[in-house]
Formats: C-alpha cells, sequence, structure tokens
C-alpha cells in the first residue's frame, strides 16, 4: 500500500466561504495593498479554518503571518487547490460557495509580485478574528465524547461510540456540530439519537463511552449499553450529526431540521472511522449543541442512493485494476420533494461525480458537478433555495473511477481489484475498499419551496 494513504486523510492548508461567483472577465488589481485588496479575501476565505483551534496547520490572523506564507497562498489559490470547493460552480450553487473570482486570484499574484506591501492600515480586520469555538456562533450545550486512543499504524481504525446528557426538560434543537480533536486523521462520523422516556432507564449514566469494531460494521451497539430496563431500544433519530473531511456543518434556517432531545438522550457515533496515522495520538470530539424554542414547521427525510441505500449501483462497484470506469445509481421519486442538501461520497479511487434529475417531460434538473474529486474534501451541499424535484422524475447520479497508477491517490501499487466489499454484514468502510453514495436531505414539497431561502440570516 502507498505511503501516500497516510496524507489522504490530511485537510490541506484553507477553508472557509465565500459567495462571490467567477466573472467571465478576467480583471486585476496592479498595485493591490494588503488592507485594501488582500485582507477582506484572507478574513472571508481562510481565518474560518486558519485561526487558533481552527483545525488548520498554521494561522492566518495577521499581516505578518500571510505575508510569511505569501507565496504559497499565491500557487494555491492560481492552481485553485485553495480555497477547497469541489463543485463546479457553472452546473449550481450552494450556501457558502468557496471560489474565487478570477479578479482575486489576480490581485493575490500582483501583491506578491509586487513584494507583498501593507498598506497603511494592515491588521484592521483581521483584528477581529478569534479562535474557533463553532461555526455558528457560541452553543447552547457542549458534549465531550470518550478519549480514543490511536496508536500510529497504517490501518484504518473504526469505533462505536456514546455520549449521553440529562436536562431539566424536553428541548427542540437546531443544529449539532461536530469538532473532531483530531481532524487530519478523522474521516467520518455518523451520529444517531436515542431518545428515551424519563425513568424508563435505571441509574442513566452520562459518562462517554467507546468500543472499538472491526472493519467498520454498522448498526452495531454491542457494549454501548443503549437499551431501556425493559430490553427495547428506544426511539432513534437517525444521522442527526455527520462528518466528513472538510465538513463545517449544517444548520438551516428557524423552523427547519428541528428536532426533539428528551430529557434524557444520548447521541450515539454508529461508526466513527480514523484514517492511518503516522504518529500516536488522542482524540476527543466534541459536540457543539443548538437550541431553539421553535418546533419543525414539517418533517425532515434523508434518502441515500448507492452504497447501502435504496437504489442499486450499475454496473456493481468492482473496479478492475488498471482500469477507468463510469458506474451509475438511480431513483424515482414518489412524490413532488423539496431538496434541502446533498451529500456525495467515494473513497480514493473517486474521480469525477455528477448528479442530475430528469422530469417526467424530460427536462432536466441540475443537482451537482464534482469533475475533480478529491477525498480530502467531502462537504454538505445546502441548496441557496429549496430545490423542487416534481414526482415521477429519476435522480441520476454518475461517477467515474480511476483505478490506474496514473490516480496518486490509488492506495495499492500495482492497482489491485476494488470494490464494494459485503462480508461485514453491510458495505466495508476502509478506505482502501470503494463507496459510491448519494445522500440527500429533503422535504415533502409545498407550494412555494422553491423561493425559500436556506441561508442563514440570523443565528
Amino acid at each position: 500500500m502507498k505511503k501516500l494513504l497516510y496524507i489522504s486523510f490530511a485537510i490541506f492548508l484553507f477553508g472557509g466561504c465565500n459567495n462571490q461567483t467567477e466573472s467571465n472577465v478576467v480583471n486585476e488589481i496592479i498595485n493591490p495593498v494588503f488592507d485594501k485588496h488582500i485582507e477582506p479575501i484572507i478574513f472571508e476565505n481562510c481565518t474560518p479554518c486558519h485561526r487558533e483551534n481552527g483545525g488548520a496547520p498554521f494561522v492566518l490572523t495577521s499581516y505578518n503571518d500571510v505575508k510569511k506564507k505569501a507565496k504559497t497562498i499565491a500557487k494555491v489559490t492560481q492552481l485553485r487547490f485553495m480555497p477547497p470547493w469541489p463543485a463546479d460552480v457553472e452546473y449550481s450553487h450552494f450556501v457558502g460557495e468557496r471560489h474565487l473570482t478570477n479578479t482575486q486570484i489576480n490581485t493575490i499574484q500582483n501583491w506578491v509580485k509586487n513584494g507583498a506591501p501593507s498598506g497603511e492600515n494592515p491588521n484592521l480586520i483581521l483584528n477581529q478574528v478569534k479562535p474557533f469555538v463553532s461555526n455558528f456562533g457560541k452553543p447552547d450545550l457542549v458534549l465531550n465524547m470518550d478519549s480514543i486512543e490511536l496508536s500510529a499504524g497504517d490501518i484504518d481504525r473504526f469505533f462505536l461510540t456514546k455520549v449521553s446528557a440529562e436536562l431539566p426538560n424536553n428541548k427542540w434543537v437546531r443544529a449539532i456540530e461536530i469538532v473532531p480533536g483530531q481532524r487530519q486523521l478523522m474521516h467520518h462520523f455518523n451520529g444517531h439519537l436515542i431518545n428515551y422516556d424519563y425513568g424508563s432507564k435505571t441509574n442513566f449514566n452520562t459518562s462517554p463511552i467507546s468500543v472499538e469494531i472491526t472493519n467498520g460494521v454498522m448498526d452495531n451497539s454491542d457494549g454501548l449499553d443503549l437499551m431501556s430496563d425493559n430490553g427495547i431500544l428506544p426511539q432513534r433519530v437517525h444521522s442527526v450529526v455527520n462528518y466528513l473531511p472538510g465538513v463545517q456543518g449544517t444548520m438551516y434556517p428557524t423552523g427547519i431540521g428541528t428536532f426533539q432531545v428528551n430529557k434524557q438522550f444520548s447521541i450515539v457515533g454508529n461508526d466513527v472511522h480514523y484514517g492511518p496515522s503516522p504518529k500516536d495520538a488522542v482524540d476527543v470530539t466534541k459536540l457543539n449543541i443548538f437550541f431553539t424554542e421553535i418546533p419543525p414547521n414539517r418533517g425532515i427525510g434523508e434518502l441515500m442512493l448507492g452504497t447501502n441505500g435504496v437504489s442499486e449501483i450499475i454496473p456493481p462497484l468492482q473496479i478492475q485494476p488498471n482500469t477507468i470506469s463510469m458506474h451509475r445509481t438511480e431513483f424515482k421519486v414518489p412524490e413532488d420533494i423539496s431538496i434541502l442538501t446533498v451529500n456525495p461520497h467515494m473513497h480514493l479511487l473517486g474521480k469525477s461525480l455528477k448528479a442530475y434529475a430528469l422530469k417526467p417531460n424530460g427536462d432536466t434538473i441540475k443537482i451537482i458537478s464534482i469533475p475533480k474529486w478529491d477525498f480530502r474534501w467531502q462537504f454538505f451541499y445546502t441548496f441557496k433555495k429549496m430545490l423542487k424535484i416534481p414526482k415521477g422524475s429519476i435522480i441520476r447520479v454518475e461517477a467515474v473511477f480511476d483505478n490506474t497508477s496514473n490516480n496518486p491517490f490509488n492506495p495499492f501499487d500495482p492497482p489491485q481489484l476494488v470494490g464494494q466489499r459485503m462480508e461485514y454484514g453491510g458495505s466495508s468502510m476502509r478506505a482502501t475498499d470503494e463507496m459510491f453514495q448519494f445522500i440527500i436531505t429533503y422535504l415533502g414539497y409545498q407550494n412555494g419551496d422553491e423561493n425559500v431561502s436556506l441561508e442563514i440570516t440570523e443565528k
């Protein structure tokens, strides 16, 4: 296996958000200075990750910080390696697009060529940057997951985890945000809610628990002590919090996506996956919980296509060595729906992905295109406005996989047969196996949904 597998889990360099769209005309500022032209770009696009406790490998919260990395910034932005945003902005648009305009890229180039001049008042904006606590403001409740020790080695590690809490009364939850302690090692976290009827579990214990499992077996709760006293598993709410590399959490406008936690509840990490670690490490992941007084106006749904989902993959996901192959999966929606968020998921052999819907009349609805798949950045993409998919439409997802030596992320040298292994009771989630998933978060359609903005104006 290539040593390159280590870096496939790394979170590289820059993050943040930028809602500007690409200009067709290449403009530039010939003599830019930091305070007027560069600092706003850094503040908007880099500091969400490049700040204290922000998860990036260095901070960019002062003029001196940026000047030290000026040549690197110029290089990675010119290559469009940073800021990370794999989705094609010419195909569809989402909340918080991380995409620099040509003008911004050329302005950075000129600033570096001119010696990175500071201007008269550098740091005026960057002085506002505070250490990371949350992307959504101050949380109402913070829960610490169990401490997990990760030893150095070239293997994937999988855990089941549980953290519990007891509240004075039932609460509506607007969002749960996951903050990994080891962002460079955590590959994914799928969290579910277990709601207990008060008093149904004697000696309700809020101490966090973790249990290591093998091969990423899903839906196995042995050792987590989840059952009520009567031996029945309480109400479970699926996917209340999820994490993949680069994910910064999802929060919808008030009343959308809200769910209830009871006075006694647990959050279960149903399959927590860490990639190979080059050194010993300890992870303590936090969950930031945000309450609201407003109940949901509709129930939210989740539709999973492909691996472990409702639709088969054609042809089956068995990728022969030294080949580039295209696979598809599709699903016919039985009712009008309003899509909120989509999450495409592949592993190291992924090359590109495109999703669209074919309406009954033959028209096409664009959903998302990722022309250059990057395993290190797997976002949950929320539409700027709800996307209506009419009843009878076929949602089709097409993915290309590269199992050749030309793929720098191929974990095998020489290439080997790689596929969707099912011998463990569910698809293996090891990075060296392969997956093809497309997860859709949606609401049942109501008249006017396509005009409802999903951008947050208040928190």
